[in-house]
């Protein structure tokens, strides 16, 4: 599986084109295309707009022309939301997904300048249309919101075929662990008790009972697992002890 090259052609500002690379990496592509960029190459607006994905910048190829851009790819998908007169089969971000992760070769997607789109000779390119299903009353998506969709898709489908395993996918191990047992939860919860008692908490004593339910629901909320119980207890004892201690 080879990860599809994002192509932009003809775009118009730097801090776009830093931000298409900011999306590309956070989903594990890094090959950029760029074909005529308005204001040239390199540009110094792209640098800060991307927040780190120097990588993607600089290893980025500028061509004159778009089928130049493409011309080693067997499979090229134009994103727009009109077909501009040029029948092709139409997918979404999803569709080019799967697509990518089982036709073998090079795939490229390209994206048009931030005003306009792609041109009609762009289009005829690309063997199939990549439309996003969004608002059909709102249809507008800026530069770099089209390639973090594409990308995302593309990591996503990657994964559910087992690839991609490298992509870092945040983790929370505790969250692993069973919950703490009944007893360390009671306890847990005695223990709060125990200190806001003498200092009034649970005045009226009208009021006392249905206080207490609404601590131990509050408590019991979160499932906490039994190193979370054992963490909150070390607490509320640091707290309960005299300062000269």
């Amino acid at each position: 599986m080879t990860a599809p090259i994002i192509v932009l052609v003809r775009p118009q500002l730097g801090e776009n084109i830093g931000k298409a690379a900011r999306a590309m990496l956070n989903f594990g592509l890094t090959e950029m295309r760029i074909v005529n960029p308005r204001d040239g190459w390199p540009n110094p607006s792209a640098g800060p707009a991307a927040a780190g994905a120097d990588v993607v910048l600089d290893n980025a190829q500028i061509y004159d022309t778009t089928a130049e851009a493409v011309a080693d790819c067997e499979h090229v998908y134009a994103t727009t939301v009109r077909k501009r007169g040029v029948t092709k089969p139409v997918v979404g971000p999803d569709g080019a997904a799967r697509l990518m992760h089982s036709e073998t070769g090079r795939h490229a997607i390209l994206f048009g300048r931030e005003a306009s789109g792609l041109a009609t000779e762009d289009v005829s390119l690309a063997r199939h249309i990549l439309t996003v299903p969004i608002n059909p009353e709102f249809g507008s998506l800026n530069l770099a919101q089209a390639v973090i969709l594409t990308a995302y898709e593309w990591s996503r489908i990657g994964r559910e075929a087992g690839e991609g395993s490298d992509l870092v996918q945040p983790t929370a191990e505790d969250k692993l662990l069973p919950p703490a047992p009944q007893i360390e939860l009671d306890a847990l919860i005695e223990h709060i008790e125990n200190m806001l008692e003498p200092r009034g908490y649970f005045l009226p004593k009208g009021r006392a009972e249905a206080t207490r339910r609404t601590l131990r629901s509050v408590l019991t909320k979160p499932g906490w697992n039994h190193l979370e119980v054992r963490t909150l207890r070390g607490i509320l004892k640091t707290l309960g002890r005299d300062r000269r201690d």
